[in-house]
């Protein structure tokens, strides 16, 4: 039996900032790429290949928060943004994704970011962040548009003035 040490990782990056761009609140997270992640990557892996080029899947477009707190998980409800914040569908910021090569033997990041301005997403228990391929749709989304979902370690308080930047890091690492 062989053991696979391709891995695909997400690490999370949230910061809350004040009126004045003053630190708030911060956490790293590890993330979930769910099903559909997974999915996601082989096929923009493999699109372009030929003979057996199967078409370009949706690509990921920006970001969505909620309130909901249900655990994380690879497919089902927990793969998916339980509760949707309206009006926090946000496309990523103008210079991103990004790729970022780690170096000699240590992978390679997608690093998307989406930053949710003052006025924007503003609620007392922002609790969870997700990356779609549906950011343009002011609602929520399913497990089929979810690449990956994550759960903040504690509420986030975003008041209106306060500016929430989320950045996600997708490693890949083949064996």
């Amino acid at each position: 039996m062989s053991t696979d040490s391709n891995v695909l990782k997400g690490t999370v990056l949230v910061e809350l900032f004040d009126k004045d761009g003053n630190l708030k609140q911060e956490f790293l997270i590890n993330n979930l790429i769910t099903d559909a992640g997974d999915l996601y990557y082989v096929a923009q892996g493999i699109s372009g290949v030929s003979p057996a080029n199967p078409s370009d899947p949706t690509k990921v477009s920006g970001m969505k928060l909620g309130t909901g707190v249900t655990a994380v998980a690879k497919n089902g409800a927990g793969a998916a943004l339980v509760t949707y914040k309206s009006g926090t569908n946000v496309v990523f910021d103008a210079t991103y994704p990004q790729s970022a090569n780690l170096g000699a033997g240590l992978g390679v990041q997608a690093v998307y970011r989406t930053t949710f301005i003052a006025g924007v997403g503003t609620d007392a228990a922002l609790a969870e962040v997700v990356i779609v391929n549906d950011a343009a749709v002011d609602a929520t989304s399913t497990g089929a548009n979810t690449i990956s979902r994550v759960l903040f370690p504690s509420t986030i308080n975003k008041g209106a003035s306060d500016t929430l930047a989320v950045t996600w890091n997708h490693k890949f690492l083949g064996a």
